[in-house]
């Protein structure tokens, strides 16, 4: 079944879901209310209740669209590639310029509330999520078999790649030494200096 996207959305609840993204992001999803939901889009709390069941609804539905846009611009997009090496190095740009670049503010509410869905919704966005790491273990996986990486362990490097991407909307700001490409290169640079073998060790 097709994913709906933002512009599949009812006006309205478009509005609802980027101005709360926005609020959740300036006070955060435990000092946000619906109050100031409904004040920023010029509805009635119960106006707005008409629109989104609860706050956790909410919350979910704006991590729903931010896990669109995510594998819309980096998940499908590198699933195709066949060789491991393009395939990690088209994931790690795609995600650090969906961070940086795009800057969507439904992603950065996945990134800082990651620990606020509780129950059936948490879970969703769980398996969403466990998507792309199985794709990275995967990738990392066939890098090991294949001598092109040092004998990493594929999970712990996995969640190394994801740590040091999803942080950097806490610290990056636009228009500095580094722009996103540049950005791109560096953390790449990293990465696979710490994963790729030596030329000695790939004999």
């Amino acid at each position: 079944m097709k994913k709906r996207t933002r512009q599949d959305r009812p006006t309205r609840q478009a509005q609802i879901l980027e101005t709360a993204a926005r609020i959740f992001c300036e006070k955060g999803f435990d000092k946000a209310s619906m109050d100031d939901v409904a004040d920023a889009v010029g509805l009635t709390k119960a106006g707005l209740y008409h629109h989104i069941g609860s706050k956790e609804e909410l919350l979910f539905e704006i991590m729903s669209y931010g896990m669109d846009l995510f594998e819309q611009n980096v998940l499908n997009r590198v699933m195709a590639i066949s060789d491991p090496l393009e395939r990690l190095k088209a994931a790690l740009r795609g995600h650090v310029l969906l961070v940086t670049r795009d800057r969507p503010k439904e992603v950065t509410v996945i990134l800082h509330e990651s620990n606020a869905l509780r129950g059936r919704y948490r879970d969703k966005i769980n398996a969403r999520k466990k998507r792309y790491i199985t794709l990275l273990e995967k990738t990392l996986r066939e890098l090991v078999k294949s001598g092109a990486a040092r004998r990493v362990d594929p999970t712990a490097a996995a969640f190394a790649m994801l740590g040091m991407v999803n942080w950097i909307y806490q610290w990056y700001q636009p228009g500095g030494r580094l722009d996103e490409n540049a950005l791109a290169d560096a953390l790449s640079d990293v990465l696979l200096g710490g994963i790729l073998a030596r030329p000695a060790e790939s004999h």
